[in-house]
């Protein structure tokens, strides 16, 4: 990665360079056209990382003034340990930022900030097909091998 990118906490100020990033994290999980997510929730998402009593965060890798990636992530509590855990929700970069170590470099941030709060895991998942990142995933981190079950109610 060039040593010009930054990896930040996102400001006010990132709204129209993040929105972008925003929506290509959706497009790609496709959400986007008639199953985009509704605007207030992205309104909401937005808020959250500026309300001190959210537990929602947010990093951007930034070159020069230039939003090249995201990542949101949260802690919560877990039974099997007295700290946090912390959950990396979101993880994406510009298609021209890719390959260039900037997603490693977002997963850090994540790692850095849970190691500040003393939590003691950060996990996140991902589809099966998504073998580009997997890729990355599987240098940066251990695949504990467990089966995510869901209901959407």
């Amino acid at each position: 990665m060039s040593d010009d990118v930054t990896i930040r906490f996102v400001t006010r100020d990132d709204y129209a360079q993040w929105l972008p990033l925003w929506d290509g994290y959706n497009a790609f999980h496709e959400r986007s056209g008639p199953t985009a997510l509704a605007p207030e929730i992205t309104a909401m998402t937005w808020e959250r990382f500026f309300d001190a009593y959210e537990p929602v965060h947010a990093l951007v890798a930034d070159a020069g003034g230039k939003l090249l990636g995201l990542t949101h992530y949260l802690f919560h509590r877990s039974t099997t340990a007295i700290a946090p855990t912390c959950y990396l929700q979101d993880l994406f970069t510009s298609e021209a930022a890719r390959g260039k170590g900037v997603g490693r470099a977002l997963i850090n941030g994540v790692y850095t900030q849970a190691k500040l709060v003393g939590s003691p895991r950060v996990y996140w998942q991902t589809h099966e097909t998504n073998h580009t990142a997997m890729q990355l995933y599987d240098k940066v981190a251990d695949r504990p091998g467990f089966v995510i079950y869901r209901k959407i109610l």
